[in-house]
């Protein structure tokens, strides 16, 4: 199949483009947007982004350019329908949404068909090309293309390739290769109509207990920087066109060294601590990420304790409401004039079924809504991450409390980006492209080997790699996976070997929306079942994985286990190809696995490392061949 690389002109117009498409004088294509039977500057394909974007801005009613500013979950019908009434988490009918709220930016949430995802998203764009204006969607999603399904974080493969978790790619550390994957991302993405990523994840995952590590590239400023930059050269290009994805690089100014490792979607977990003094590091991965053209950056819900940068000290208050950082650091120091989009739910509390979850307004829970959007856009904030509420900035602005112009400003930047993506001059997808591009089998072929070239060797005495035709005791394997490494057995007496794989250990808590998909708390395993698989290895040499969505205490493992690998995001018989050496297993740590977790309670949630880990940074055994 050919790719429409990034370096290509205007992508070819759609069939349902060309219903709309009107031909000037001169014979320049174009799309009569407002529908006024003539060709205006915004609409002029030939004209540079900014005579563009300063002739629709000025056409635009207050109640247009608000919309602009708002990003929030929409959600699609299995059968490609639109859906026209609230979801399980988006707010309100989409026909509502997109043409009274003029909302034109959307985070989607399910896709599990390409056909499907595409037909919808042009019946979306259908919508949107009957509002005043004609200003196009541009949808958003959080990573998809891996294992971890967290309605706050990221999504299961599905119909997408699926390759291992950031982890997995930091584990091997090959800026080509992540190149290469963003690249897949990118066609897979632009097939169904997503033209916006919310990541790369910049982070440094320092802190072992934090809940959203799979998502890093681990704890080493100088690797996270160099793949941050190969993934957003992957999925955008040199420079922003019409065949590239928008990322939005998160979380500034480096989120990760939360107090106690508690994650900051939840109000125990607000607190950002720096008590190494090692604020420079998290930041570090951003200017690069600048310099390469990012086109949005987000702040991290956390608030920084203690935190002082330049001598002075940083208010605290969560980073989305911060001028400190937001204007003075990411906008004054480092320069960077791109789209600010906030983490989700700053404004208001969030209705999730029959529960009421408190707005993530941390440090200023004292503010009405009101006065938590005027600080956001007094911080220097673009765009309101999970918010449809367009009559409170309306309300603001009536009240002169934020003005007209401070509007403009940040609808300049979003409209800027949808000229630069190609939106409006056409942002139609072809849904048998789709059907045909998502999931391509060297596509999948790419993310299975990856997968298998992640594992990290932690320990081996020598067995690998494992011989096939053995007798084997499994636990948690896929008995499809069992079989093409030998006949599978019930009981470890009867078996040549055992292979078990564990998740990392989390503490499970379940009270509030999203908490159940955060693995926070210890890192250590349970007594009894280190006890059980020490009576599986007295019968048999036992081969343990442990899936690291973060770090785990593996130390007790090592008494049992005569091969100790990991894995970041590794299907079944993935594992086997490389427990096997079909795929030879070539993972390095991205961060290093602690002793125990009085070493984890001791050590500063921002520094990367210990002095004594059990396993550092950048150890793994490569298995003979």
């Amino acid at each position: 199949m050919t790719d429409t690389s990034l370096a290509s002109g205007v992508r070819p117009v759609s069939p349902r483009t060309r219903e709309a498409q009107r031909v000037a004088d001169d014979g320049t294509r174009y799309r009569d947007l407002n529908g006024n039977g003539r060709l205006d500057p915004y609409e002029d394909p030939r004209l540079d982004v900014d005579t563009r974007v300063d002739d629709l801005l000025a056409r635009l009613s207050l109640e247009e350019k608000v919309g602009l500013l708002f990003h929030t979950v929409i959600e699609a019908g299995a059968d490609g329908s639109v859906l026209e009434h609230p979801g399980a988490i988006s707010k309100s009918p989409t026909t509502e949404v997109v043409t009274r709220k003029h909302l034109s930016h959307f985070n989607v949430h399910a896709l599990d068909d390409a056909r499907m995802a595409a037909r919808w998203h042009n019946t979306l764009q259908a919508i949107a090309e009957t509002t005043p204006h004609g200003i196009p969607v541009t949808i958003s999603t959080d990573p998809r293309h891996a294992f971890i399904e967290n309605a706050g974080v990221s999504f299961a493969a599905k119909a997408f390739s699926q390759w291992p978790e950031p982890l997995g790619l930091a584990a091997l550390g090959d800026a080509d290769l992540v190149r290469r994957f963003a690249d897949v991302v990118r066609q897979e993405y632009t097939a169904v109509g997503i033209r916006a990523a919310l990541h790369p994840t910049l982070d440094l995952a320092t802190e072992p207990r934090w809940a959203r590590q799979a998502g890093t590239f681990g704890q080493d400023p100088g690797l996270v920087t160099r793949l941050g930059v190969a993934y957003l050269e992957g999925l955008q290009g040199d420079s922003l066109g019409a065949n590239s994805v928008a990322c939005t690089t998160k979380h500034f100014p480096g989120g990760g060294p939360q107090k106690d490792g508690e994650d900051a979607h939840f109000p125990y977990g607000r607190e950002q601590v720096y008590p190494g003094g090692r604020f420079a590091d998290h930041l570090a991965p951003f200017p690069a990420a600048i310099a390469a053209g990012t086109a949005g950056i987000m702040p991290y819900y956390g608030m920084p304790v203690g935190l002082e940068v330049d001598g002075r000290p940083v208010d605290e208050v969560g980073f989305g409401y911060n001028r400190q950082v937001v204007t003075d650091l990411l906008r004054g120091e480092l320069g960077y004039d791109g789209v600010v989009l906030t983490d989700w739910e700053l404004v208001n509390d969030n209705h999730v079924g029959d529960q009421v979850l408190p707005a993530r307004a941390w440090g200023v829970e004292h503010l009405d809504p009101h006065g938590r959007m005027e600080l956001i856009l007094h911080a220097g904030a673009d765009q309101f991450g999970g918010e449809e509420c367009v009559e409170i900035l309306l309300d603001l602005v009536a009240a002169g409390r934020v003005s007209e112009a401070r509007v403009d400003e940040s609808a300049r930047r979003l409209l800027a980006a949808k000229f630069r993506l190609g939106l409006f001059d056409d942002p139609y997808v072809d849904e048998d492209a789709a059907a045909v591009t998502v999931g391509r089998a060297d596509f999948r072929d790419e993310g299975y080997r990856t997968q298998a070239r992640s594992v990290t060797v932690l320990a081996d005495d020598g067995r690998l790699p494992l011989a096939r035709g053995l007798k084997v005791y499994a636990e948690r394997v896929s008995a499809e996976a069992v079989a093409r490494l030998g006949e599978q057995v019930d009981r470890p007496e009867d078996a040549d070997v055992a292979l078990v794989r564990l998740g990392a250990p989390f503490e499970p808590r379940s009270d509030l929306f999203l908490e159940s998909w955060f693995h926070q708390g210890s890192l250590d395993f349970p007594p009894g079942l280190v006890s059980r698989l020490a009576r599986v290895a007295a019968a048999c040499p036992l081969v343990v994985d442990v899936v690291l969505d973060r770090p785990a205490v593996v130390t007790p493992l090592l008494d049992v286990a005569s091969v100790l690998v990991g894995s970041y995001g590794t299907c079944d018989d993935a594992l086997v190809d490389a427990l096997t050496g079909t795929v030879a297993p070539e993972g390095r740590l991205p961060f290093d696995l602690p002793r125990s977790m009085d070493q984890v309670r001791a050590h500063g949630e921002d520094v990367p490392g210990y002095d004594d880990p059990l396993f550092p940074f950048g150890h793994g055994l490569t298995a003979p061949a």
